[in-house]
């Protein structure tokens, strides 16, 4: 890659934009300008959304949008806001790539959940989508507007990550920490499943590889090699704390009331995040793999244990 390129991220203060920040600027790239709600920023130069659309001089080389609005566990987001941000601000930033002259790709990060909430065997790039929840369904319809509108003359790539994980962020997995850590049992080893997850390394290194080979526009899968059971889990942050695994069996029909009496009380447990906890997810990585023609550099257990030494 030109080490002249310049970069255009939004999100760049969330947990995938700071990682991706640290990682451009440590493969030498330093032209990056951060798009925010606020003019503020620790990395780089920094511009308002308000701003940068009414500058009709600002350009960049690689557009890379992480903004969106995130899966909301407790419910209490209206669906408007959903399709707000998610397809409203994705369009709006596709289009003025779209008339950027200087622009030459542009990374979309979706999920997989813009195509299947539930998946039954392994979720490919080909499986047909139907997203139930205004998160997935405003993901997709940015997608299906970009896809409509893809150039002949620059590289458009949409990125459907899987659940992505790293030192500082906050999610299931440190919810099962807190388990583990604390010598608690675990009461979902009745739940057999096998789901994919995603280093935010390994994301941020598809980024970049994207961004400096020759790469067909389209979609592609983003998740590490292999999968885990979520007792697997449980047993290899019991290893990275230096304790035994205590799992507990207890049947699943107690625990899905026991979640049912969540959603009413709002109990940590609730039907939603059993479901994240116990559910099969499995993502297929073959074509983004083929393509870039390189292994990830960080193996999926790796990346778990890098994540769970931050936990401590």
């Amino acid at each position: 890659m030109d080490k002249n390129s310049s970069f255009l991220i939004t999100g760049a203060s969330g947990f995938v934009g700071q990682n991706l920040l640290r990682f451009l600027q440590s493969n030498g790239i330093e032209d990056i300008l951060s798009l925010s709600r606020a003019e503020n920023s620790e990395n780089g130069k920094s511009l308002s959304y308000v701003g940068f659309f009414e500058e009709a001089n600002t350009s960049a080389t690689h557009y890379v949008h992480l903004a969106g609005k995130a899966h909301d566990l407790q419910k209490t987001s209206n669906d408007q806001a959903y399709f707000d941000v998610n397809y409203g601000l994705t369009k709006k930033l596709y289009d003025k790539f779209l008339a950027d002259p200087g622009a030459k790709n542009f990374v979309f990060i979706s999920s997989v959940k813009a195509c299947a909430d539930e998946v039954e065997g392994w979720l490919t790039e080909e499986s047909t989508c139907d997203p139930v929840t205004p998160y997935g369904k405003s993901k997709l319809q940015a997608e299906d507007y970009i896809l409509k509108h893809l150039p002949s003359d620059k590289q458009v790539y949409i990125l459907r990550p899987c659940m992505i994980h790293g030192p500082g962020n906050k999610g299931n997995l440190n919810l099962l920490f807190a388990f583990a850590k604390k010598g608690l049992p675990f009461p979902l080893a009745a739940f057999d499943n096998q789901r994919s997850f995603l280093s935010v390394d390994n994301l941020c290194w598809v980024i970049l590889k994207l961004l400096s080979k020759d790469i067909p526009s389209g979609v592609y899968q983003v998740a590490d090699d292999g999968t885990f059971a979520t007792n697997d889990l449980i047993r290899l942050m019991a290893v990275s704390l230096g304790k035994k695994a205590r799992l507990w069996a207890i049947p699943a029909s107690l625990i899905t009331a026991a979640a049912k009496v969540g959603d009413k009380l709002h109990l940590p447990l609730t039907s939603e995040r059993l479901k994240k906890l116990t559910e099969s997810y499995r993502v297929s990585n073959t074509k983004l793999i083929t393509t870039i023609g390189e292994a990830l550099p960080v193996t999926a257990e790796d990346g778990l244990k890098k994540t769970f030494k931050a936990f401590k």
